[in-house]
């Protein structure tokens, strides 16, 4: 059995089995995830919306919002009582599936949020943006535990008074982590 969704909507599908799995049209479908127990499905649109659908019926069990911008990355807790989303407004929300409240509102990107991965135990989650950054975030305090930062080529690497570099090839090189204090 697999999950197909295009723009003429989204079915649940194997050798034997095609059915529609929703009853309403969505917007750009950016990221989709399934339940730990493979019961419900949820979706979520560039409008900033997350669709949690039952599977068995096909029918919509819950609708958040609160995203300000396309939501580009969704993951379940472990225990499927919760929903992390992240995405262009570069905050990661943290949902209560029982009650379609946002629990958490975790904030310290300066980019999109591209990913989002779960702890086994559920008391960590891990977001990847595209300002270069992973940060882990404890789930009940909502405090950032760390951030990890890939470093670039010439990180550190002391350009200041280096000649025969033009004004692009500094600049290029200070893109990539070279220093120069004269900038």
């Amino acid at each position: 059995m697999y999950f197909i969704c295009g723009a003429d909507g989204c079915r649940l599908e194997n050798a034997k089995l095609s059915r529609s799995l929703f009853t309403q049209n969505l917007g750009s479908v950016l990221a989709v995830a399934f339940s730990p127990d493979g019961t419900r499905l949820a979706i979520a649109d560039n409008e900033g919306i997350i669709y949690v659908w039952q599977v068995a019926n096909s029918e919509l069990e819950l609708t958040l919002e609160g995203h300000t911008d396309w939501i580009w990355s969704i993951a379940w807790s472990p225990d499927g009582s919760t929903i992390a989303s992240g995405g262009g407004d570069k905050n990661v929300q943290i949902w209560d599936v029982s009650t379609g409240k946002c629990l958490q509102v975790l904030q310290g990107h300066s980019n999109r949020i591209s990913s989002l991965a779960w702890s086994p135990r559920g008391n960590i989650i891990a977001s990847g943006s595209s300002d270069r950054t992973i940060k882990l975030w404890d789930v009940k305090t909502g405090k950032c535990l760390k951030t990890l930062i890939a470093d670039r080529p010439y990180e550190g690497m002391n350009i200041t008074g280096v000649t025969g570099l033009t004004a692009a090839q500094k600049l290029t090189l200070k893109a990539l982590g070279a220093v120069d204090s004269k900038f």
